[in-house]
């Protein structure tokens, strides 16, 4: 199978009229998002706007009722099997009493890459430790990933997508219960990956972050309410329209 990347002119991730249900509560109406290689787009929206569940549906973790979802121009199946995707889900969706350590965790984003016996070899031994290096926490590299802190362990996500090169890196709250300090280096982080050429789609409750961080925004209340430059879409205007209205029904995802 041909290798896939992002060709000029193709979108990262393309978005098309999405829709997605929860039976009778619609989670999502109509949404269309695009974005392009080397580039962060800001995520934003009250608790229950469709933020989480929009990031499933990208991952093909839910079924869209209507619309497409492409990613570097193919399915979400194909983009995912060759590793070009990575997500990183809310905090509270992990179970982090799992006996897997740090490294462990990292090298779980090089297993569509490896046969059945999930073997690492020197080569992906080598793309952990870079991984955890450049994250900053080589020296926890054998610790249970439940011992570590809020902030470490969104480093421990952002190192797997490292390792398994992924261009395009879905953040769902990745700023949420982690101190000023993580938030600094994380947003370091994402800036060195975005010049690298790497997309990001992250949500964030931090709109002050938000025009040092991201090249784009969307503001997000079950439906696209504004997208563009982050001072296009950051006004009082905006966001009165989306974190005054009626409160939305809480989706059965918890979502956010």
């Amino acid at each position: 199978m041909t290798a896939l990347h992002a060709d000029a002119g193709v979108p990262v991730l393309d978005v098309r009229n999405l829709g997605v249900r929860y039976g009778e509560v619609h989670a999502l109406d109509d949404v269309s998002i695009t974005l392009a290689a080397g580039r962060i787009c800001g995520l934003i929206g009250v608790n229950g706007s469709g933020k989480s569940t929009l990031f499933k549906a990208l991952m093909g973790l839910l079924a869209p009722r209507e619309g497409s979802v492409e990613l570097f121009g193919t399915t979400t199946a194909r983009a995912r099997k060759q590793g070009l995707v990575a997500y990183m889900p809310q905090a509270e969706e992990v179970d982090w009493t799992f006996p897997v350590s740090v490294a462990d965790v990292v090298a779980m984003g090089l297993y569509g890459r490896l046969g059945a016996s999930r073997r690492l070899r020197t080569a992906e031994h080598a793309a952990v430790g870079d991984a955890l290096e450049r994250v900053g926490l080589d020296g926890l590299r054998k610790r249970q990933i439940g011992q570590l802190s809020g902030g470490q362990r969104k480093r421990v996500f952002i190192a797997r997508s490292i390792a398994q090169d992924a261009r395009l890196l879905l953040l769902d709250e990745p700023f949420a219960g982690v101190d000023q300090a993580s938030e600094h280096t994380m947003t370091g982080l994402l800036k060195g990956l975005r010049d690298e050429g790497r997309s990001v789609l992250v949500s964030t409750h931090d709109l002050a972050g938000v025009p040092d961080l991201c090249d784009e925004a969307v503001l997000l209340h079950r439906r696209v309410l504004a997208s563009g430059d982050p001072s296009a879409v950051l006004t009082h205007g905006n966001l009165a329209l989306a974190f005054g209205a009626a409160p939305a029904a809480p989706l059965p995802d918890g979502g956010s």
